[in-house]
């Protein structure tokens, strides 16, 4: 299970005296057991697949961080939040690459027959289908390049 790999990281990054690693990860898992309480699902924790929406959401913030900071000049934040990014996304299948989706949402388009009005049914579909491997506004600008 993803949660024991994050357990074990943590586990390690906690022998190897690594600060950065630990508050990383820390908060990783203090993002998980928010989720697991929002969902009702102290219990019996998260699937995998739910994780994986958590580390994206996760990576997502870290991704608009580093605009910002780089923005202001901040470099130090900026590496900061790189640093952070890179360790969360490890648990990240794969990203599609812009062929691979495009591939699959013409797919899609192609099995349900769908016409502009039916955009976000086509950009769900998108997402259960490829999960944390696409982030959901790349789907939404191919989606709408299609259709429109």
């Amino acid at each position: 299970m993803l949660i024991d790999k994050i357990n074990q990281a943590l586990k390690e990054a906690m022998l190897a005296r690594d600060e950065f690693a630990k508050t990383t990860l820390s908060g990783l898992k203090s993002a998980i057991l928010y989720e697991e309480v929002a969902k009702g699902k102290r219990g019996t924790g998260l699937s995998d697949d739910e994780i994986l929406a958590v580390i994206a959401r996760e990576v997502k913030k870290r991704d608009d961080a580093i605009v910002i900071y780089a923005g202001a000049g901040d470099k130090e934040r900026e590496q900061k939040e790189m640093a952070e990014r890179e360790i969360l996304a490890a648990y990240l299948p794969k990203p599609l690459s812009d062929d691979e989706l495009h591939e699959i949402i013409e797919r899609v388009i192609a099995t349900g027959g769908f016409g502009i009005k039916d955009m976000g049914r086509v950009i769900g579909d998108v997402k259960t289908e490829v999960g944390a491997a696409a982030d959901g506004a790349r789907i939404a600008k191919i989606v709408k390049e299609l259709l429109v």
